[in-house]
């Protein structure tokens, strides 16, 4: 996992062995114990370097049921053939299972024997509906008999299905009915890495309809969930931010906190020491926050509520919760959290929430905003270099994190679906690579502000979406996948 791409898929620029997933979800799990041992900040105690998710996706092991389907008797003349040993790919499919299991921390129930009839499948199957796991995965051995018809149980089930089809398992003519279908993806290939993908959208659909997000905004208390994703929304009154901020003093911890992070960065430009003590303070008061309220995820009307007083805006927080693995998205933006929230269980990653600027003369898009995270390479990686610097408005402190040049990137926005319009949650997806940054000052606009040259021939003045997330790595492939498999619409720009 050197090169910080996410190891569960291949990308442009490098290619992941089943060792070198197993190694980077090992790192990555041990990594996220980073994320344990946050005491709790309220009223006024001693703080610690990082924050935890403290809500219900925080808390819950996904399970994924599996079962191998085949006939009993040899393969004979029938593909998969009499060439194929059945049971020594029985055997490594259930190591590389077990292995990706324990590396993602799932459950896996696992059917002791394969199933060998269509009766079989249907008490299977029944069971399945009956106990309600977040995930089925078929790992079919055969192509014939009952194999197929048993896949499309599977799918009609409505629990979202991944099926691991090793070559000599299917024709076109058996997937082809399926390809296309919502609730399911098929993998037809021995290249185990996708089977294991497919376990980890799966843990990842399981744990974004558990997540709830704190929604700092408003007078009012009151609770609300994103249809089809069903991340739930806490709101409370975006006062007990200014409140506790307020009550806060500037403890020695908090400017420890701030002398590190100024150590921590290339050089500081405007900005004082004062202003970042004062950042720092804002991500101790919305770690608070987070934990008391019991949430995997924050977001805040900032600009609504912070804009005309002299509290910190949270930019500097946003950042470190985004490069610790809470889903921090600004200006209350809904679809900007479930951006964040289906970028980090998916990729392992935080990812930038930006203002999209067209760029006519270099045909390309700038991502402007000032909360961007330092660890584009992955939560266990080293973070890309950044200054802090002033906030495009002339005040706080903000990080301006640079951009590698050549890097593949991918957008996403997520345009929350309404039952009441009865309108289903849509993914805008692009992908590209960076160009360079910009420098503000001289440009006007937010100190982060990374150029990029997306793919595709879509006119960059009428670019769609706004508050996109841009990450590191080339998954629109990936996440079409993940629309495919949760019934969710995707739009590939």
């Amino acid at each position: 996992m050197s090169s910080g791409r996410c190891p569960l898929h291949r990308d442009a620029h490098h290619t992941y062995t089943r060792r070198d997933f197993l190694r980077g979800s090992t790192a990555l799990l041990a990594g996220s114990s980073l994320l344990n041992g946050c005491t709790s900040l309220w009223p006024q105690t001693t703080v610690t370097d990082t924050v935890r998710p403290s809500g219900p996706a925080s808390k819950y092991t996904p399970t994924i049921d599996v079962a191998f389907v085949r006939r009993k008797e040899d393969y004979g003349m029938w593909w998969p053939g009499a060439v194929y040993d059945g049971q020594a790919a029985r055997r490594k499919y259930t190591t590389q299972l077990t292995d990706t299991a324990d590396a993602l921390g799932v459950k896996l129930d696992l059917r002791p024997e394969p199933i060998y009839s269509a009766a079989e499948a249907d008490a299977w199957l029944a069971e399945a509906k009956a106990t309600k796991p977040d995930g089925l995965m078929l790992m079919l051995l055969d192509r014939q008999q009952h194999t197929w018809p048993t896949a499309h149980k599977a799918v009609e089930t409505g629990i979202p299905t991944v099926i691991f089809s090793p070559l000599g398992t299917s024709f076109t003519t058996n997937t082809i009915g399926l390809a296309n279908r919502p609730g399911c993806v098929i993998y037809s290939t021995d290249d185990f890495s996708q089977a294991a993908y497919g376990m980890k959208m799966l843990k990842a659909g399981a744990k974004i309809r558990r997540t709830r997000c704190v929604v700092l905004a408003g007078r009012n208390r009151l609770e609300s969930s994103m249809a089809d994703l069903g991340i739930a929304l806490r709101y409370v009154p975006a006062t007990v931010f200014l409140e506790e901020y307020r009550s806060t003093p500037d403890t020695n911890q908090i400017s420890a906190m701030a002398d590190e992070y100024m150590r921590r960065a290339r050089r500081r430009r405007g900005a004082t020491r004062q202003d970042v003590i004062n950042g720092i303070k804002s991500y101790v008061v919305a770690s608070n926050i987070l934990e008391r309220e019991e949430c995997d995820a924050i977001t805040m009307d900032c600009l609504g509520a912070l804009g005309r007083t002299k509290v910190s805006l949270p930019c500097i927080a946003w950042s470190r919760m985004n490069d610790e693995g809470i889903p921090a998205a600004c200006e209350a933006d809904l679809g900007a959290v479930a951006s964040h929230t289906i970028v980090q269980f998916l990729f392992d990653r935080p990812g930038f929430q930006q203002d999209p600027v067209a760029d006519t003369a270099n045909d390309a898009i700038i991502g402007a905003h000032c909360s961007c995270p330092t660890r584009l390479n992955g939560f266990d990686q080293s973070p890309e270099p950044f200054d802090i610097v002033h906030h495009h408005g002339n005040r706080d402190a903000v990080p301006r994190t640079l951009w590698r040049k050549g890097q593949r990137v991918t957008s996403v926005d997520v345009l929350p679906g309404s039952e009441e319009q009865n309108r289903n949650t849509k993914l805008l997806i692009s992908a590209g690579t960076v160009l360079d940054n910009i420098d503000v000052p001289p440009s006007g606009g937010c100190v982060v502000s990374v150029r990029i040259k997306f793919d595709g021939d879509q006119p960059v003045l009428s670019f769609p979406g706004f508050h996109q997330v841009f990450f590191y790595g080339d998954y629109k492939q990936h996440l079409v996948e993940f629309c495919q498999l949760f019934n969710l619409e995707a739009q590939v720009v």
